[in-house]
């Protein structure tokens, strides 16, 4: 059994095709855009996660050849790339593989459906506000849950033009719609 040594010769294998796979992967993203390494939702967790272990049967498994695994790879920041591109262009797309930015609070005010739907405490709301600096809820206009799992708290008499709740799953009307002109 050879449980911590079977040859030098594997040793080299695994070198050289985890180069290899190394330089694979730098190029695909690479040339996947930036988007690929943002911050990530649910879809480019899974590809992320995916990417990993493609590479690491490269790494490990001798049954897998450097061309196959590049291949997987390939495929993997291809669907990647054409989800994305399709994401951008067809908002129905967007929402599917996304979701929606989820209003939490709202005028200093807990919504407390949001939350539940959410799987948010409230206690988790009030990390927000601190983290942005504030000391009650009274102070926020809006809490968000984005759809990267983040918060984005927006403050009140900050409101310059069209507002960015536009597009969030709860948000009043007036503030979903709401549209400025712009002034020469």
């Amino acid at each position: 059994m050879q449980l911590f040594f079977d040859s030098w010769a594997s040793i080299g294998r695994t070198l050289a095709i985890g180069m290899m796979a190394y330089v694979v992967v730098v190029v695909f993203l690479r040339l996947s855009g930036l988007r690929t390494l943002s911050k990530m939702n649910a879809f480019d967790f899974i590809v992320t996660i995916a990417l990993g272990s493609t590479l690491a049967t490269i790494l490990l498994s001798k049954e897998v050849t450097l061309a196959q695994g590049a291949t997987a790879l390939g495929l993997l920041v291809a669907v990647q790339f054409v989800v994305t591109w399709s994401s951008v262009r067809f908002p129905w797309v967007k929402r599917l593989i996304t979701g929606e930015p989820r209003l939490l609070l709202y005028e200093g005010r807990l919504l407390d459906d949001a939350l539940r739907s959410a799987r948010v405490t409230p206690d988790e709301v009030n990390t927000a506000l601190r983290g942005a600096g504030l000391g009650g809820m009274a102070e926020a206009k809006a809490v968000v849950l984005e759809t990267d799992g983040s918060f984005t708290v927006l403050q009140h008499d900050r409101d310059r033009g069209p507002s960015t709740l536009r597009g969030v799953l709860g948000a009043p009307a007036s503030d979903s719609t709401a549209t400025s002109s712009t002034a020469d």
